[in-house]
């Protein structure tokens, strides 16, 4: 799928820590297109940060919430969104991402995603005594559902903003 001559959204996923946040930043301004963090529109709509919505309503009411955000972008045009890790986990959210944009799934190593993330306490699911452990039964679990709607997967350790961008937009049809 290209979106070389319209304004389809364009999709990061991928676990937390991977980098979708700053490479869609980077990637919306060089398509001039908006930025928008699903995980931060939540926060916005609530006005609470996301472990106090893991506190009080579980995940399972966050993982509603973050449904009806990916919901509204998808109506959207001319976006670049960085998703929640998670949001592959329901279906609807799945076909809302493959049906109105390009997915990008940034695949980066677990021991990388444990040492970017270990001192982030905004990351609810990693508040165990094993985060690295934890990391890989995520992975284990949402690989094949990010695999399954992405458009590109871009894997590796050293993954920034400069070197996926160029390939990215190559593959998009917008180098």
């Amino acid at each position: 799928m290209s979106i070389k001559d319209d304004k389809r959204n364009v999709y990061l996923v991928g676990l937390m820590g991977a980098g979708k946040t700053t490479i869609a930043k980077a990637l919306a301004k060089r398509l001039a297109y908006a930025f928008v963090d699903s995980d931060h529109e939540i926060e916005a709509r609530t006005g609470v940060r996301l472990p106090t919505i893991f506190e009080i309503e579980g995940e399972e009411g966050f993982r509603r919430r973050e449904a009806q955000v990916i919901a509204d972008l998808a109506r959207l045009q001319g976006h670049v969104v960085a998703t929640g890790g998670g949001a592959v986990l329901r279906p609807e959210n799945r076909q809302h991402l493959q049906a109105s944009g390009f997915v990008v799934y940034l695949n980066v190593p677990l021991q990388t995603l444990c040492e970017r993330t270990r001192h982030d306490r905004n990351r609810p699911l990693l508040q165990v005594v094993d985060p690295l452990g934890k990391l890989r039964e995520l992975h284990a679990q949402r690989d094949p559902l990010y695999r399954s709607i992405a458009d590109l997967v871009v894997s590796g350790g050293r993954i920034t903003a400069q070197s996926v961008l160029q390939p990215l937009l190559k593959e998009m049809g917008k180098a």
